[in-house]
């Protein structure tokens, strides 16, 4: 069995404490994870200074070169884990066997941290609209004829992570690029993708002091996000609402993202089903980006019936099946949890669960120690349907009828939606709509995201601040 320990400040840290992880199907150890304390969380964070100075001391260039060459071993190299050394695909298997992602959803989120790695100056691009990040290194630049000037938010930036899908990483992966010592907190079941990005820093010859990796509670993910000057949290709404006025926080929730039709394409809805079961179903549903609710003027009927249709193939698979399109869930009572929930709500008039009708068999699957969750699309009467604005880590997606003109007033907050018109004013609306964080105008499906645009926050915004400045002589 691996053990993996803490990293305090880039050393390696082996407690009495310890979590073990277990194969999601066959309940077998496979490591053992340090656990660390709100007290040594609180002890390493006093020194912040000297660790925000081996990262300042090396040049931005030099940073995003440590980076290609971290894309590369992550892909590529035996990386300790550890007390062992393991290989790009023997990670995979252990991130599935703990997690209850299938393998192929693995090696594909994956694969999407090793690009951000790689090409991390298109994402910082991106981050900073084109700042000249030489501005990191100095304090100040020239700009388009005028001085700019940034200084760090804080000593420290805290993460604390979900074990939903290792894709996730790639939100906090660029932090150190800019210059932020990072303090990571590892979902229970997924400490093998932050560990394994880390390992590849360290290899890549990224400064120690700047690398932290807490296993730990509750209260010592409560206490890095309060002593951390700048964080991310993932988690549910009950997790993230809290900090909702915290600006310190910036939170990764429930995303709640739709699909809207205009008038001027809804009688053309067919063209588009591909993308529409695509947005709903990528990635096992489990991503904030993926659709929970398409919002359509008419032929709501036809169009849950056809998604609901399409996504018949998707059955329960193991973990190692090339072809699964659905992650397991380990614990089964999360399973069962959500699908009562689904059941529950669906007993409010007004809703019917369109894929049932269609597959004729529960929701729910069990086989021995795992349960899935089967796509779900349920077409409901009125957006004020309990059901109509609900999120699950699955496929579902609710099916609603509304007119253009009281849609956008209607939607809610929307992290991502694929909007298809080619109505020039509904258009406009939907670039003017306060709801909606990302907008794809046309069939381009939620989950597909361009690196050089943040989906959700600006991580470049959170670290650093503008200042005014001005220095006798000129820059």
């Amino acid at each position: 069995m691996i053990h993996i320990p803490a990293l305090r400040l880039g050393k390696p840290y082996t407690s009495l404490q310890k979590t073990e992880l277990v194969h999601h199907a066959t309940g077998d150890p496979i490591a053992s994870v340090s656990q660390v304390s709100g007290s040594m969380i609180a002890r390493d964070l006093s020194r912040g200074p000297a660790a925000r100075r081996a990262l300042a001391d090396v040049p931005v260039a030099d940073l995003i070169a440590m980076y290609r060459k971290a894309g590369e071993y992550f892909l590529e190299a035996k990386l300790p884990c550890g007390d062992a050394e393991l290989s790009f695909d023997e990670y995979l298997r252990c991130l599935s066997g703990t997690t209850g992602s299938p393998l192929v959803f693995c090696r594909r989120n994956a694969e999407k941290v090793a690009y951000v790695l790689k090409n991390v100056d298109e994402v910082l691009a991106g981050l900073t609209r084109g700042l000249d990040l030489r501005v990191l290194d100095k304090g100040y630049t020239k700009q388009e004829g005028r001085t700019v000037s940034f200084y760090p938010a804080a000593d420290f930036f805290g993460a604390i992570l979900p074990s939903n899908s290792p894709g996730v990483h790639s939100l906090w992966v660029p932090a150190v690029a800019l210059k932020s010592p990072i303090v990571l907190k590892p979902g229970r079941e997924e400490p093998w993708t932050p560990f394994r990005v880390l390992q590849a820093f360290l290899k890549a010859g990224i400064p120690a002091d700047a690398l932290g990796f807490y296993p730990t509670d509750h209260a010592g993910a409560a206490d890095i996000l309060r002593l951390c000057g700048r964080s991310m949290l993932f988690g549910d709404s009950t997790t993230t609402d809290p900090y909702k006025n915290d600006l310190r926080v910036e939170r990764h929730g429930p995303g709640f993202s739709k699909i809207i039709l205009g008038d001027d394409q809804a009688d053309r809805w067919e063209q588009h089903l591909d993308a529409m079961v695509e947005s709903i179903a990528a990635n096992g549903g489990r991503s904030c980006i993926n659709v929970s609710a398409v919002w359509t003027p008419r032929h709501g009927d036809a169009i849950a019936a056809a998604l609901a249709e399409k996504m018949l193939p998707i059955t329960a698979r193991k973990w190692d099946d090339p072809e699964a399109a659905i992650a397991a869930f380990a614990n089964t009572q999360v399973a069962d949890a959500i699908n009562g929930l689904v059941d529950n709500l669906l007993q409010t008039p007004g809703a019917t669960d369109v894929s049932l009708a269609k597959r004729g068999t529960p929701r729910l699957v069990k086989d021995g120690r795992l349960a899935w969750l089967l796509p779900t699309i349920v077409r409901c009467a009125s957006y004020d349907h309990p059901l109509a604005n609900k999120e699950f880590l699955f496929p579902f997606a609710s099916v609603i009828e509304c007119p253009q003109d009281a849609t956008l007033a209607a939607i809610g907050p929307s992290l991502a939606v694929m909007a298809l018109t080619e109505d020039a004013a509904f258009t406009r609306e939907l670039l003017e709509c306060h709801h909606i964080e990302r907008l794809n105008l046309g069939p381009i499906p939620t989950n597909r995201l361009t690196w050089d645009q943040p989906h959700e926050g600006n991580l470049f915004n959170l670290l650093w601040r503008q200042r005014a400045f001005q220095r006798a002589g000129g820059v």
